[in-house]
């Protein structure tokens, strides 16, 4: 596939691309069918088989998800013209994806960091507080159980309970509790 992009077109790429990132509540794979509308099926910049590696490749490869975005700007570069436009797709799409999100999330700690004596940003961090710690049991008890919840499994709840009671009351390294688990694990008594 050849494409002739003019400088319109590569700066709608990262116009796409930062809007896109304010929207990607749920980190940037949630955005993806938007990704493919634009990229596939508006300017056919990306082939389907393209697009479907970019996500497979990045999601198979060790790193941080938002990988998928860099490998589809370097599809879209190479498809118009090869390794230097291939390097520039990649830095506009990373560029585009990263830099409104991280922007406003910078700004708005320093905002509520400058304001923590504000009533209503003392009420929002107390607020949260629970539903975090919710949202972080639920994930390790989900992590802990498989999805199985049968009485058979109480030593996996046992080590699950005893885990989160030592973090809650101690201040002794996760990666210590990581390690004695694998160990319970390894002699087989989890």
């Amino acid at each position: 596939m050849s494409l002739a992009l003019t400088a319109t077109d590569w700066l709608n790429l990262l116009l796409h691309f930062a809007s896109l990132s304010l929207l990607a509540v749920g980190g940037a794979i949630t955005v993806a069918p938007d990704m493919h509308r634009y990229l596939v099926e508006e300017t056919h910049w990306l082939t389907i088989p393209q697009f479907n590696a970019s996500i497979a490749i990045a999601q198979a490869a060790p790193g941080p998800n938002v990988l998928f975005v860099a490998l589809m700007g370097w599809n879209v570069g190479l498809n118009a013209g090869g390794l230097p436009t291939a390097a520039a797709g990649m830095a506009l799409t990373m560029l585009g994806i990263m830099l409104p999100s991280t922007t406003l999330t910078y700004l708005a700690a320093r905002w509520g960091h400058r304001n923590r004596e504000l009533r209503a940003v003392r009420a929002f961090k107390q607020g949260m507080a629970p539903i975090v710690v919710a949202l972080l049991i639920a994930t390790g008890w989900l992590l802990a159980t498989g999805g199985n919840y049968a009485l058979s499994r109480w030593p996996i709840w046992l080590v699950a309970v005893i885990t989160a009671v030592i973090v809650w009351r101690t201040r002794l390294h996760l990666l210590w509790l990581l390690g004695a688990g694998a160990l319970l694990g390894a002699m087989g008594w989890i």
